[in-house]
């Protein structure tokens, strides 16, 4: 498990609006961050009534990219109403914010949203992810040389996508994760990065084995989403609705 940086706790402590929760993503969850890796916080905040009803709107995405006390931090919060719009679409990126396991701020509604969105999972969310690795691939098979992290990236889509499929869950670490494919590259493949920087690279004879991988891992998410037994639409939009309705209640008093 990553260890989180002390130095992280002042930084959020800076966010100008109440946070419903704030998590760690990016290569911290995905089980091979490099000692340069940056941290990617991501989380939801409210805004308060009279930033949501009156003439002069508040922000419903807070972003802030710094290096705050010698570390790269990059944040990025929505407010609740956009989060769960997203949680409503086929957007894993959300997903894995909201069931990170590295949790710097929580809430009783952070683990109220977890639970209703299990129902607003669905096979379409396949999509997601073949999309996302067909981006990391195109971006690993340009590059001269090529890197090993946006390789990673390739291997850690498809199985999260994979693993979503079959069991409903989101898992993002890539290691967790093999444990059942038995890779025998990946191993490997972490351990390169996890010893090196955000610029190592793959040997070029290594290409073409990498990209038969690619194309075949690909292909059996393509099937595991086509006999997938997840629903195909979400169930959980009443209980966002009365879950926001509540929260600006709130917000307003």
């Amino acid at each position: 498990m990553t260890t989180l940086d002390p130095r992280l706790e002042p930084f959020v402590q800076q966010h100008p609006y109440p946070l419903m929760f704030m998590t760690v993503s990016g290569s911290h969850i995905y089980g091979f961050p490099s000692p340069d890796s940056d941290w990617d916080l991501r989380g939801v905040h409210l805004l308060p009534a009279r930033e949501v009803v009156g003439l002069d709107v508040g922000p419903d995405t807070v972003e802030k990219s710094t290096v705050y006390e010698g570390v790269e931090m990059d944040l990025v919060t929505h407010d609740v109403a956009k989060f769960f719009t997203l949680v409503l679409r086929r957007n894993g990126y959300v997903l894995e914010q909201l069931y990170s396991p590295l949790v710097l701020r929580t809430s009783p509604e952070h683990q109220e949203l977890k639970a209703l969105a299990n129902a607003c999972i669905t096979r379409h969310h396949a999509h997601h992810y073949l999309g996302f690795a067909d981006t990391q691939w195109r971006l690993f098979e340009k590059e001269s040389p090529r890197r090993v992290k946006p390789l990673l990236y390739v291997y850690r889509v498809l199985l999260t996508g994979l693993h979503l499929m079959r069991t409903g869950r989101i898992e993002t670490n890539l290691l967790t994760l093999n444990e059942h494919h038995r890779l025998p590259y990946v191993p490997e493949l972490v351990k390169r990065k996890l010893e090196g920087t955000e610029k190592g690279v793959l040997p070029e004879q290594d290409f073409s084995f990498h990209e038969r991988e690619f194309r075949r891992l690909r292909e059996e998410l393509e099937k595991a989403r086509d006999t997938s037994s997840l629903p195909e639409a979400p169930s959980g939009r009443a209980g966002l609705h009365d879950l926001l309705v509540r929260l600006r209640l709130g917000s307003a008093r």
